[in-house]
């Protein structure tokens, strides 16, 4: 069976329209995903614990003012101390904070995604800037919904 030039077309049409198809389909899966082909430069590592982590993941971002200063590169257990102890990669190109700054773990939205939020702490010459290794002592950690709930249900059973 011969093709003639126009089923020719018709198929080369479809052959790229599948492609273009598969491509969308990958940049959307990176895009939800959080990653990038780009990437984000160079990195400095800083650590940080808190009582409870809830439900923060590794690759959640570290925003400053919505803007993503950083990523959550892992999470473990200090087993000395019991606490949940985090790794943050800071991206160079978003600036360096003062040693006063404070971490809390923040949702966006009543049921979203967990992440860091940083807050720049005073800037004075004893002050000195956060370098790679260093460690964020000032730290608040995330509000459990679940303990929200029962501590209100505690309170109204306490008032009958």
């Amino acid at each position: 069976m011969e093709l003639t030039m126009s089923q020719k077309k018709v198929e080369l049409w479809v052959g790229i329209f599948v492609i273009g198809a598969m491509l969308s389909l990958a940049i959307l899966a990176f895009s939800v995903a959080g990653l990038s082909l780009k990437g984000e430069g160079r990195s400095y590592i800083l650590t940080a614990s808190f009582s409870n982590i809830g439900g923060l993941k590794v690759r959640a971002p570290v925003k400053l003012g919505g803007v993503v200063v950083g990523r959550v590169e892992e999470i473990s257990l200090d087993v000395d101390s019991y606490m949940p102890t985090v790794r943050l990669a800071m991206f160079e190109n978003k600036g360096i904070y003062p040693e006063t700054s404070s971490l809390s773990i923040l949702t966006s939205g009543l049921l979203g995604e967990q992440y860091i939020g940083i807050t720049p702490g005073f800037i004075d010459e004893d002050i000195e800037m956060l370098v790679d290794g260093d460690s964020i002592e000032d730290t608040k950690s995330a509000l459990v919904l679940e303990d929200l709930i029962g501590q209100f249900i505690y309170s109204m059973n306490k008032d009958e």
